[in-house]
């Protein structure tokens, strides 16, 4: 049996790119069953109620991306 399933977006860091469909790609702080939140990428529906699959990363997680994406040449 499954066990309940609950999630809170705690803070909206931003929109990555939207979708003709509605969901949208988005930056937030997630707190998944409770738990203290993570930063967390991935597609949401319009209103937050289905999700597609992601990633959360922990905040020394998302400071080394940032840093990996800093030393890229993007041009």
């Amino acid at each position: 049996m499954a066990d309940d399933f609950t999630f809170e977006i705690v803070k909206n860091l931003g929109t990555i790119s939207e979708g003709k469909t509605g969901w949208s790609l988005e930056l937030n702080l997630v707190s998944w069953g409770g738990r203290p939140a993570k930063y967390d990428l991935r597609s949401w529906s319009g209103d937050h109620q289905k999700m597609g699959k992601g990633n959360s990363l922990t905040l020394d997680e998302i400071k080394k991306l940032r840093d990996v994406l800093n030393g890229l040449d993007l041009e």
